[in-house]
């Protein structure tokens, strides 16, 4: 069985946000990390692996610096990486970014594909459903808990305060979500090899069907107004009350004001 999991390396928000003077995000300023979502994704891949003896190949498009998530993939147990890089790349919005990853993905064999539900940088949950879009194949999102049959995967899908369990038949694209599971560590040995590895790098040549309209800045539809690192909030107001009595009547005093009660 042969599994791909898409990976993308995003700005450790914590470190704060830079941006490019046309609105883009400035990912050679940044601190970066693996994506949450992607990592609990590559997890459930590498549970496959060890139950069914599958082959997990992690692919990402970005800067040549993405190959650091790639590797920490691979030291977590991955077989192979992809890394997609190219400037005609730059800048892509989903559209774009979900076109290049399928032209990827037409070059390479997979019975699974794992994306992770959303990325940290842009919160729109639109990669995965559009990459299954490109290539024809059904897509399941929100992941809770994978199960595989033969050429059949059952996904217990999150639904608001329920769930669904919904079957697809292989090939397929799951989107993962964090609460999935809990990624391992990577392994002292698994890191050395991961440093030893070799990353296969493919560029806008080795993208397989894709028009260069629908690529990189240029081909993104999403235009960009504004940008902005988070705004900070203020301190507010204090209050040091001498009994509970006394912050009861200040908090309903507030929300009075407030005009929620």
């Amino acid at each position: 069985m042969k599994v791909v999991v898409c990976i993308k390396q995003v700005p450790d928000t914590k470190g704060g946000v830079k941006f490019n003077p046309d609105g883009t995000l400035d990912r050679g300023a940044m601190l970066a990390i693996m994506n949450p979502d992607d990592k609990a994704g590559l997890e459930a891949a590498l549970r496959l692996k060890d139950q069914y003896g599958a082959h997990v190949t992690v692919l990402t498009m970005g800067l040549p610096k993405a190959a650091d998530v790639l590797r920490e993939a691979l030291a977590m147990g991955a077989d192979d990486a992809v890394l997609v890089t190219d400037r005609v790349l730059g800048g892509a919005d989903t559209w774009a970014t979900s076109t290049t990853l399928a032209g990827a993905l037409r070059n390479m064999e997979y019975d699974l594909i794992i994306t992770g539900r959303q990325a940290i940088d842009g919160d729109t949950a639109q990669v995965g459903p559009q990459i299954a879009e490109h290539l024809g194949i059904p897509v399941i999102s929100y992941a809770q808990e994978i199960k595989l049959d033969g050429n059949k995967v059952t996904v217990k899908r999150q639904y608001d305060d329920r769930y669904h369990m919904v079957e697809a038949k292989l090939p397929c694209l799951i989107t993962a979500l964090s609460e999935l599971n809990d990624p391992r560590y990577m392994t002292p040995g698994g890191i050395f090899d991961a440093c030893q590895a070799e990353i296969t790098t493919w560029g806008r040549a080795d993208l397989k069907d894709v028009e260069d309209g629908n690529l990189g800045l240029n081909g993104s539809p999403t235009k960009i107004a504004k940008a902005s690192d988070k705004v900070r909030k203020g301190a507010g107001e204090k209050f040091v009350p001498e009994s509970p009595e006394e912050a009861v009547g200040i908090i309903i005093g507030k929300l009075k004001e407030k005009h929620v009660i």
